[in-house]
């Protein structure tokens, strides 16, 4: 018996003994895995291909089909299911981002680093979370997009990735050793990243797929970047504080040059410049937390040295780019 034997009738009761059972059933009651690429759809509805398979081995025959007897794919159960008359889509694999990977690394780092299981309460809620962070299209993602076991399986991957790890490390990717050294140097920073971006997405900060993904470790602004600029923009373009920080240099009398360069918008474009400079936090977020900001924490400032600051992690302090100009002059 192999794979020959199914029909698409046994296809039929696979899928829908699928929707009786849900997916974890499903794949616990066959002992199979998540699909990694291939699915079968079917109503709008994705049914993970190779587990479909082997289910309806056993529909067709009464006998098992184990996972191990025969590979996914477009070698096997793509053409497969094809043939038989439904449809197939590939899913990429999407590799996991900075951003939610810092988030795991918190649980881990929680947890003496120790890896979490699929039933702990906290792999549960963050797999709710990242699956609300606007990080992947929808289209893209898989049913099992961030699951618990996915979740999980990532706390192992980090655990065992730890340097004080005496065993066998697991298959994570490139970036969990960065966030894992990163925790190790300073983990303070690092769980206020994680916290800040959590505060993001309960505030409803995160709403477009637009520029949310960090790269990797070659983007110099990675660290920083993507979801937790929205959360740093949010706080430097507040209207009431700027304007307020405005109000102050008005009334003492110093302009509205940068407090880095002196650049003046106003002495340069004249009325078109008149009233505009940047305004940017002294104390970066992973440093303040959630505090309340107030005036002194803020410091008025050109596009040029503003984007200089920003530039690459960690950030420079006013200082240190005034240094910078005048060991360039």
């Amino acid at each position: 018996m192999g794979l020959l034997d199914i029909t698409a009738d046994s296809v039929s009761a696979a899928l829908a003994e699928f929707d009786d059972l849900g997916r974890e059933a499903f794949l616990a009651k066959y002992s199979f895995g998540s699909a990694h690429t291939y699915y079968v759809e079917r109503d709008g509805n994705m049914y993970d291909s190779r587990a479909i398979v082997g289910a309806a081995h056993v529909h067709a025959t009464g006998e098992p089909l184990l996972w191990a007897r025969f590979h996914g794919g477009d070698a096997t159960v793509a053409p497969l299911l094809r043939a038989l008359g439904f449809n197939v889509v590939s899913r990429k694999r999407l590799d996991w981002d900075w951003q939610e990977i810092l988030l795991a690394c918190a649980l881990v780092y929680g947890n003496g680093w120790r890896e979490l299981r699929t039933p702990d309460p906290k792999v549960q809620e963050l797999s709710q979370v990242l699956r609300h962070l606007p990080i992947y299209p929808q289209s893209e993602r898989p049913p099992n997009f961030r699951s618990p076991d996915a979740v999980s399986r990532k706390t192992t991957d980090l655990a065992t990735a730890h340097p004080d790890y005496r065993g066998k490390p697991t298959r994570g990717n490139k970036l969990d050793r960065l966030v894992i050294d990163q925790f190790i140097a300073d983990p303070t920073h690092m769980l206020d990243l994680a916290s800040a971006l959590r505060h993001g997405l309960q505030e409803g900060l995160f709403t477009d797929i637009s520029e949310a993904r960090v790269r990797g470790e070659e983007d110099p602004e990675s660290e920083e970047g993507g979801l937790l600029q929205k959360v740093y923009a949010r706080r430097e373009r507040d209207p009431k504080l700027r304007a307020a920080k405005i109000d102050v240099a008005k009334q003492l009398g110093r302009g509205l040059g940068c407090e880095i360069c002196g650049f003046d918008f106003e002495a340069t474009y004249g009325n078109r410049g008149a009233g505009y400079v940047e305004c940017h936090h002294i104390v970066p977020l992973h440093v303040t937390g959630r505090r309340t900001v107030r005036l002194d924490d803020l410091i008025l400032i050109c596009a040029n040295c503003h984007r200089m600051v920003h530039r690459k992690s960690p950030w420079l302090r006013p200082e240190e780019v005034r240094q910078l100009l005048r060991t360039r002059t």
